[in-house]
């Protein structure tokens, strides 16, 4: 929870730059504010568009000061370098198109920059491979924004799973719904996120946007490394190039997954969810009611476990994941803000010289990343392939 006073180990906050996220653009505003939520970390800098002057100019919507306000990622990260170690920045957030993620991660790994990046980590298998080996030479932090792993049940979850009170894991469903594209008219460009229906620029459409978090968040809470994926893909939507809509199965050893992602769907919003089947129980958890989680037992009451930090029954990561106190509702700005803790931890034990630099595992890493993009493509062979098994 909050502490009364905020403990910086370095004598000082993190400084970060923030890459893309400007004009229209949600995420950039969400990495922006969870970021600096704990108080940990300032926006001291930002290229926050492709385009110089829009760039510079959404600066001061950000608390960016027009001296650090960039024109594009490469003076951003040539005019940070030539700053003493007491100005310049210690990280950035990257908040772009998918196509744009390798190059701006390349570059900012090797101007020795901390990374936090959007997912999907990048649109082919070998540029994600590629980074994942210089993240491993450059000993710099990297974590990807699957931000849904940072709620504190979907933790309560996987240390109930982990501690073996569901038995052995039998199967899987998580489910990503949304609806926003029936409100896409003939014609009509949106009014943020254009590229998303760009097969260059997106590589996936509603697989790569929503899927990806759904099978993150299966494989997060379970512990599962899925081998092999079958899958359908369909577009429905007339303005959409790229799939909008697709149900895939996986395989991890034995036990079984199951997901489905639709943002054709009238009347959904965010509706990720997500159910494990256990031996001897099941969970359930809903982001659109994220303080709630479900046991159910044969026999047994049903019980429900309530955002707790306080009470026995809250497992240490959960507890660790809060910061309000039970019966104040903490969603999504506060688990998007538990990624950047974890990964702040990881930066700070590295300037420090600890051996945690490389992170924990409380927040999504570069090889989470890797699994993800070879998730979408293993789907997207599959498809080709009329549904056929696909190794991941």
């Amino acid at each position: 929870m909050f502490p009364e006073t905020v403990n910086h180990p370095l004598g000082r906050k993190l400084r970060m730059a923030l890459i893309g996220g400007g004009g229209n653009g949600f995420i950039g505003r969400v990495h922006a504010t969870a970021a600096q939520l704990d108080q940990r970390a300032v926006l001291v800098a930002g290229a926050l568009s492709s385009d110089p002057d829009r760039s510079r100019a959404a600066a001061a919507a950000f608390g960016i000061d027009s001296a650090r306000a960039y024109g594009s990622y490469g003076e951003l990260l040539d005019r940070e370098s030539a700053l003493t170690n007491d100005e310049r920045i210690d990280f950035v957030s990257i908040a772009t198109p998918n196509d744009t993620h390798f190059e701006i991660v390349r570059a900012a790994l090797e101007a020795g920059l901390d990374v936090v990046c959007d997912k999907p980590l990048t649109t082919h298998v070998d540029d994600a491979e590629q980074l994942a080996r210089l993240v491993g030479q450059s000993g710099r932090v990297f974590a990807l924004t699957h931000n849904y792993s940072g709620y504190p049940l979907v933790r309560q979850a996987r240390a109930m799973i982990e501690a073996g009170e569901l038995g052995e894991v039998q199967s899987v469903r998580a489910n990503y719904i949304q609806g926003h594209l029936c409100g896409l008219s003939p014609g009509a460009v949106p009014p943020r996120g254009a590229w998303k229906s760009d097969p260059q620029r997106a590589g996936s459409g509603s697989l790569g946007d929503i899927g990806t978090h759904a099978f993150h968040l299966a494989c997060y809470v379970t512990s599962w490394r899925p081998t092999h994926v079958a899958s359908t893909l369909r577009t429905f939507h007339a303005e959409r190039r790229l799939e909008d809509y697709g149900h895939v199965l996986l395989r991890c050893g034995d036990a079984l997954g199951c997901i489905t992602f639709s943002q054709i769907t009238h009347g959904r919003l965010n509706d990720l969810s997500l159910e494990v089947d256990g031996r001897d129980g099941s969970l359930s958890w809903q982001q659109e009611e994220p303080n709630q989680l479900v046991l159910r037992r044969f026999g047994q009451p049903t019980q429900i476990y309530d955002r707790h930090p306080k009470a026995v029954y809250t497992k240490e990561p959960s507890r660790q994941a809060c910061r309000l106190p039970a019966g104040h509702p903490e969603a999504f700005l506060e688990a998007f803000a538990n990624i950047y803790r974890g990964a702040f931890n990881g930066m700070v034990a590295l300037r420090l010289g600890q051996e945690t630099a490389a992170g924990s595992g409380d927040y999504p890493t570069v090889h989470d990343g890797v699994q993800g993009v070879k998730f979408v493509a293993a789907c997207q062979a599959s498809h080709a392939a009329n549904g056929s098994w696909v190794k991941i």
